[in-house]
């Protein structure tokens, strides 16, 4: 698969976005000059939103959808809008304020959120960490990202946010790589009440944890980590930023996603078979 950076995912929506207004013009049977006419713009506007280099505003596409019948993609598009300006934060941006902040700024979402859909390849889910695997974490990855080293404190709200999942009308289902459970994160202590922690969780009625396994024929490839909150927006972790993702129909391919994911897990006494395998494993 193809590796693109923050930026070049930026362009790649704006330059996504342009073709569904050509499209939605075409579709429209509408010369680019008829679209500016209806619109009340002058020709040459057309043009530089169909090729990307201007930005469409919401009233832009209010106007275009109006002018070509197409309402009911308005929201869609509005959303992607949006998306495509604001869709990642770089992490050296997020981390000025050190590893604690960026914790907590994210508690209003946790706040919000009813259902968390959580896909890891590697790490452990945040919303499943202990202590100690989430203070390993943040170590590695604050000294990796040269951050403020506040990584106890930073656990320590991680640990606090994730308490959500213990509230009447939450539910949480999650899906982790076998892999995850040999990626050794801290000492062997660490994992070890790591792996004994999600053991324990397995058990509370608000979460549905599935281990994908190492072998066996793969309906879905391993992706990026990424969480959705409820049905509205994606979160997505790279190496250099943190993409967040609101148009509906990109939300609707990670649901696609984590779907083709979640039929490949197991669950249950089999995923406890698995947990547990990781921890003799450990010695």
């Amino acid at each position: 698969m193809p590796v693109h950076t923050p930026s070049s995912a930026v362009q790649a929506a704006r330059e996504a976005l342009a073709e569904r207004l050509v499209d939605i013009r075409k579709n429209a049977g509408l010369q680019g000059c008829e679209v500016a006419a209806l619109c009340g713009w002058h020709k040459s506007k057309v043009p530089r939103l169909e090729n990307a280099r201007t930005a469409p505003s919401d009233d832009d596409i209010r106007r275009w959808c109006r002018a070509c019948g197409a309402e009911d993609q308005l929201d869609d598009l509005i959303a992607a809008t949006r998306s495509a300006e604001s869709m990642y934060v770089e992490w050296k941006r997020l981390q000025r304020s050190g590893l604690r902040q960026l914790q907590e700024e994210i508690a209003p979402l946790f706040e919000r959120t009813r259902l968390f859909r959580v896909y890891c390849a590697h790490p452990v889910p945040g919303l499943l960490q202990t202590h100690g695997y989430a203070a390993a974490m943040l170590k590695m990855y604050g000294a990796f990202h040269r951050a403020k080293p506040d990584f106890e404190e930073a656990a320590a709200a991680r640990v606090r946010r994730s308490q959500v999942i213990h509230e009447p009308g939450r539910r949480a289902v999650l899906l982790v790589e076998e892999a995850a459970l040999y990626h050794q994160v801290g000492s062997s202590a660490v994992m070890a009440g790591q792996l004994g922690y999600l053991l324990e969780v397995m058990a509370l009625p608000s979460v549905s944890l599935g281990i994908i396994p190492f072998r066996g024929e793969r309906g879905m490839w391993a992706v990026e980590t990424f969480s959705v909150y409820d049905d509205r927006q994606v979160g997505v972790e790279l190496l250099t930023a943190r993409v967040t993702v609101t148009s509906p129909s990109e939300v609707r391919m990670y649901l696609r996603a984590f779907e083709g994911l979640q039929r490949m897990a197991v669950y249950g006494a089999k995923a406890r078979s698995r947990i547990a395998s990781a921890v003799d494993a450990l010695g």
